[in-house]
């Protein structure tokens, strides 16, 4: 899998080009985060609104945020035995902490002025979620989620390294085993441009909800 073939190459198993390599990779992502994503915003519109919850369950949160992405790796693949579904629990474990946390503290904080408002309106549960709750914990939200994204991409490229198969992070290992270092180069600068465009991608989605709710 050298620098001579193109990217767009496919041979066999594992030997395909960079973008397929890429592609692989932000799939693995797309499934994890988009749990992470759907799970830790529930979570965290539930905890904050639930003073008693949060402070019992936020120091839980606290250490388990803190183990590092691999960690939980042997464990997955002693779980679900296979490497694919593995490197997605992975990405999912490591990218709902600040995404729980975040949206948690964003409702927590929504100014008393604003409740009080949603009462003399006599707003209904889902009234109030739409017109004061998720315009003030939005800014909150999208932190968890622009920090839940970076720590995904992250946690994938390692997870791929160890893993094997296929993947940006396989693929930069593989390079390094064959002592290919255009290949490394090339692959650890997509890493950073692709990281850095999801950041982005995060960060636009985050300024249009904001500026519709």
């Amino acid at each position: 899998m050298g620098a001579d073939f193109p990217p767009v190459h496919v041979r066999l198993g594992a030997d395909q080009g960079l973008a397929w390599q890429l592609l692989a990779s932000l799939e693995r992502v797309f499934y994890g985060y988009s749990l992470a994503a759907i799970v830790g915003v529930l979570l965290g519109i539930l905890l904050g609104q639930s003073l008693f919850a949060f402070r019992a369950l936020d120091p839980l949160f606290q250490v388990l945020r803190t183990v590092p992405p691999l960690a939980w790796l042997p464990i997955s693949l002693a779980t679900l035995k296979q490497a694919e579904p593995s490197a997605v629990f992975v990405i999912f474990i490591t990218a709902i902490w600040p995404i729980i946390l975040n949206t948690a503290v964003g409702v927590r904080n929504i100014p008393q002025q604003y409740r009080n408002v949603a009462r003399v309106l006599q707003l209904n549960g889902w009234e109030f979620f739409i017109k004061i709750m998720l315009p003030a914990s939005v800014p909150f939200m999208f932190t968890g989620l622009r920090i839940g994204v970076g720590m995904s991409w992250l946690a994938i490229v390692a997870a791929e390294m160890l893993v094997g198969g296929t993947g940006i992070g396989f693929f930069l290992w593989d390079s390094w085993n064959s002592s290919l270092l255009s290949d490394m180069i090339v692959a650890l600068a997509a890493i950073g441009l692709i990281g850095f465009a999801l950041d982005r991608l995060l960060a636009a989605l985050g300024a249009l909800v904001q500026r519709g709710a």
